[in-house]
């Protein structure tokens, strides 16, 4: 089981590997998931990988957000620099940066971020058919879950076993970025869900969840087919890493933690404790939590002082064989590890007829305090029963052949990468503009929705309503796929083989879970804004995976759009209340009753009063979506460059529906509040 640490800075780097870590994740200049975090520059990273490599400790390079066509070239740029260190890893996010790398460096570890969303078996299985070495798993998954993933695919499974719990599922939070334009997908997270969102009954902090803390129970991870397990905290301190480390290495090794140790990561950072939650299925009002006056109060300095004693100094881990020799007037200490790489050190015999006894010298080259090595064999050749050398000149030809070894450790080859120019993404031709509207349930459809492209109804909408509004002269009818299906992956295709038999060939996917399902059965797929899609490479990406087009991220403004290449169909919502999160935990069961069972949407409220609908599928079964307050209006101004528009009615009765339909068919006003969303702004 491997103990995956964060690593924000240079010393909280020192204090992952001297507590025991087997591998480190960390973010360099650019293009990481947590731009707030101290990170490091090219030097810094180089540094950080020799050091980490003389101790066999491997480095995971975040390169995990989403990109625009300009940052494309300078992100290939970085992945070649981390190629020419090596690195042992890149963790990836945007679909486009995966297809070029699989390309230009094969060999390169490519690891799927957690940003991904990937939380089904067939998703899973894409990745790893397409390249994946590895897959870090959406941190709501259950342990039964995980095992499913497991025994369906045998890429590597990376899981998150302590820090912080996201409210929305990874890759699928919006609200930062809709509310003030910083976007999460891109390493600018507000942590908007920190602040006063109140459900009815709730504690007033209803997108607040405490943190993960699995650490006594790593070996359940490792039955259920994890691989590594994860710290998160990249942004927290070295006390804070080493802390969790140590933990992890002594439940890892099948050592007893002290309590005082888990007492003392408690106290240095938690927010009214821990939970368990999402790995034992146990969600409701036990997960959510905030960081109170006594959770500050608890990270004294003499803790801190204590947890310092974790990274004091070198984690002897590496083992290594002594030799000395001498030949003629020659002595030769040398240090070999396990995998053949070589230090030595020669000095001349001491003239003055000192000797030391030869057992005395076997036991001073099996010192090696102060290094990162065990000596595990010692062998003495060409010598007598004493040795012509002082004591001090022998442990000096020792620290300098362990100091050259040291140095050979840091040597590794690097991974070829092709760095050719990326070509320039030329200009979309749109085929004509037309409009399609998505409804969360067919009692919304209205008389005007016969004069749209096409409609999108839920995975779950009764075939008889289906067929009555095919029959009915209704436009082609796609069928969303949920955008969560945690443990629901053989219901859903149950369903859609169901569909399909009747005729319904069409299926809209927010995630690469659903579009795995439909390459599998054969269906048409179009993709949904949460697949993420901000530049032209991943719009040819998801044009070779067969989808038959795709909607747009919500986070690209209109200026971005129009200048995105490719030849694949690609359209944009023009009106709806857009997804600030999906959530599997859902807020407005932070009450005492737990899951309501809504018949209608609940809703949250901000300190301002505002209100954001949440709206479910299947009683949450398929996730739970938190929508921004007020709707996006575009029907007058639809972005350049589209092939098609979107509307998505949530919470709109079947008349308002009608209304906006016709406002924009008519080119009037809207008639109500509204936002233009990212249209214009983008995001950071």
């Amino acid at each position: 089981m491997e103990v995956l640490a964060p690593a924000g800075g240079p010393e909280a780097l020192r204090a992952a590997v001297f507590a025991g870590a087997d591998a480190v994740y960390l973010g360099g200049p650019a293009f990481g998931a947590r731009a707030n975090a101290q990170n490091f520059s090219r030097e810094e990273l180089r540094e950080a990988v020799a050091f980490c490599h003389a101790r066999d400790v491997r480095v995971h390079v975040t390169v995990n957000t989403v990109l625009k066509d300009r940052e494309l070239p300078q992100a290939l740029e970085f992945v070649g620099f981390l190629c020419s260190l090596p690195v042992d890893a890149v963790l990836v996010q945007d679909m486009g940066l995966f297809s070029l790398l699989r390309q230009r460096a094969p060999s390169l570890p490519i690891h799927c971020s957690t940003q991904m969303g990937l939380h089904t078996p067939a998703g899973v299985k894409l990745l790893h058919g397409l390249g994946a070495a590895r897959v870090v798993l959406a941190r709501e998954l259950s342990l039964e879950e995980i095992g499913e993933i497991r025994r369906a695919c045998p890429a590597e499974l990376e899981a998150f076993v302590h820090g912080a719990l996201c409210m929305s599922v990874s890759g699928q939070c919006y609200f930062s970025a809709l509310l003030g334009g910083r976007s999460g997908n891109r390493g600018m997270c507000a942590q908007t869900c920190r602040l006063p969102f109140a459900a009815s009954g709730g504690t007033g902090h209803d997108l607040s969840l405490k943190d993960l803390s699995f650490i006594t129970q790593i070996g359940r991870l490792e039955k259920a087919g994890v691989c590594s397990v994860k710290i998160e905290g990249r942004m927290k301190r070295p006390e804070y890493v080493a802390a969790a480390v140590s933990a992890c290495r002594r439940a890892a090794d099948r050592e007893p933690v002290p309590p005082g140790l888990l007492d003392h990561l408690e106290a240095v950072f938690s927010r009214s404790g821990f939970t368990q939650g999402y790995l034992t299925g146990k969600r409701g009002r036990g997960m959510f939590g905030v960081r109170t006056k006594e959770d500050v109060a608890g990270a004294t300095e003499k803790v801190f002082a204590a947890l310092r004693g974790l990274y004091r100094g070198e984690r002897q881990k590496a083992p290594v064989g002594m030799a000395l020799s001498l030949a003629g007037d020659l002595a030769t200490v040398a240090a070999q590890d396990r995998e053949g790489r070589r230090g030595s050190a020669s000095g001349r015999l001491d003239g003055t007829g000192k000797t030391v006894p030869a057992a005395r010298a076997v036991q001073q080259l099996e010192k090696s305090g102060g290094t990162p090595f065990y000596v595990e064999r010692v062998e003495v050749s060409g010598a007598g029963p004493g040795v012509p050398l002082t004591v001090a000149g022998l442990n000096a030809l020792r620290r300098q052949a362990l100091e050259a070894l040291l140095s050979a450790r840091k040597e590794r080859t690097p991974i070829p990468f092709a760095a050719n120019p990326l070509d320039e993404p030329g200009r979309h031709m749109t085929a004509g503009y037309t409009l399609r509207a998505s409804f969360r349930h067919v009692g919304q459809v209205p008389p005007e929705a016969k004069a749209l492209g096409a409609i999108q109804l839920p995975l779950e909408t009764g075939m008889a309503e289906l067929e009555r509004l095919r029959a009915g002269g209704c436009p082609p009818i796609y069928l969303e796929l949920p955008r969560a299906m945690f443990g629901a992956e053989r219901e859903a295709r149950q369903r859609m083989e169901a569909c399909m038999a009747k005729g319904f060939l069409d299926f809209t996917c927010g995630g690469l879970g659903a579009v795995a399902l439909c390459r599998e059965l054969g269906a048409r797929a179009h993709g949904g804004f949460s697949l993420n899609i901000t530049n032209t490479c991943a719009l040819g990406f998801f044009q070779g995976l067969g989808l038959v087009d795709a909607e747009l991220s919500i986070e690209l403004a209109g200026r971005e759009i129009a200048g995105l290449g490719g030849a694949l169909p690609r359209g944009a919502m023009v009106y709806g209340r857009q997804a600030a999160m999906l959530v599997r935990n859902c807020p407005l069961a932070n009450s005492p009753k737990g899951c309501r069972g809504c018949k209608t949407p609940g809703a949250i409220t901000d300190r301002l009063g505002k209100k954001f609908p949440v709206v479910c599928r299947e009683r949450g079964r398929w996730g739970v979506e938190v929508l921004n307050s007020v709707p996006l209006w575009l029907g007058d101004k639809p972005p350049a460059g589209l092939d098609f528009g979107l509307c998505r009615f949530t919470v709109e009765s079947r008349e308002a529906c009608g209304q906006v339909l016709g406002a924009i068919f008519q080119g009037a006003e809207a008639g109500f509040p509204y936002t233009r969303g990212m249209s214009r702004r983008g995001v950071e």
